[in-house]
This record gives C-alpha cells, structure tokens and sequence, in this order.
C-alpha cells in the first residue's frame, strides 16, 4: 500500500490523503471542484464545480501511472440531486462514449466548504 499525492491536484484540506495505491489499484479521496493553486471553489455553479473535480481527478491519476480510461467505478455526491442533469453533462465530456464507468450518484445533506459536487473514483493503474 502506497499514500500518492499529485503535483498538479489538489492538496487534503483534512486528516487524509488524496489517494491510495493497494497493488494495481488507486482509490481517490473525494474531490471537490476546488482550484488546487488556490484551494477555493473555481465558482458557485454545479458545471464549473464538477469540471474541475473530474480535472483534479485526472490529474491525480496521471500523476501516479493511470487515467480517466482507467476508472472502473465512480461515487458522486451532490448537494442538490436536481443538478443530476447539469453534473451529468459535463461528467459525459470526460469519457469516451460508451465507455463509461460505473457509476453511483446520490444527494447529500452538505458538502465541506459548501461545494456542490464530490466525485471519488477507483481506477486501475496503467
């Protein structure tokens, strides 16, 4: 087991790492749509928000031997499942079509630093 970090991602805003290597796997700590040079959301709106989570996510994984082609399952939270639509949108842009991973997505009562979205993924290495 091996703690990752990325240069170009985010750095925790807690007691955690962004993301774990077991073997030929990595398993990322949810990811906000916060800029990673200034640690504050890119904006208020759910587009913007999970453009730049799924960048932080990409980033992430590149950094340590994978990427978006790699992801085998993904977990969303939204603060408002009434931006499903918005989020979806944007999330379709970052893969292929019809390759796709699996995916679940859900509402939650609050997100830290009053974010909109949080996306964790579990994605095999290269």
């Amino acid at each position: 087991m091996k703690r990752l970090s990325a240069e170009k991602g985010p750095k925790a805003i807690g007691a955690y790492s962004i993301a774990t290597r077991v073997k030929d796997m990595i398993y990322t700590s949810g990811q906000l749509g916060m800029d990673p040079s200034t640690g504050s959301l890119v904006d208020e709106t759910i587009e913007s928000q999970t453009e730049q989570a799924l960048k932080n996510i990409k980033a992430i994984l590149e950094e340590n031997n994978s990427g978006m082609n790699n992801i085998i399952k993904t977990t969303v939270l939204l603060d408002d499942i009434s931006d499903f639509k918005a989020f979806n949108a944007v999330y379709a842009g970052f893969f292929e079509e019809g390759q796709y991973p699996s995916r679940t997505a859900f509402e939650v009562g609050a997100l830290p630093i009053g974010a909109k979205i949080e996306i964790e993924v579990i994605a095999l290495t290269n």
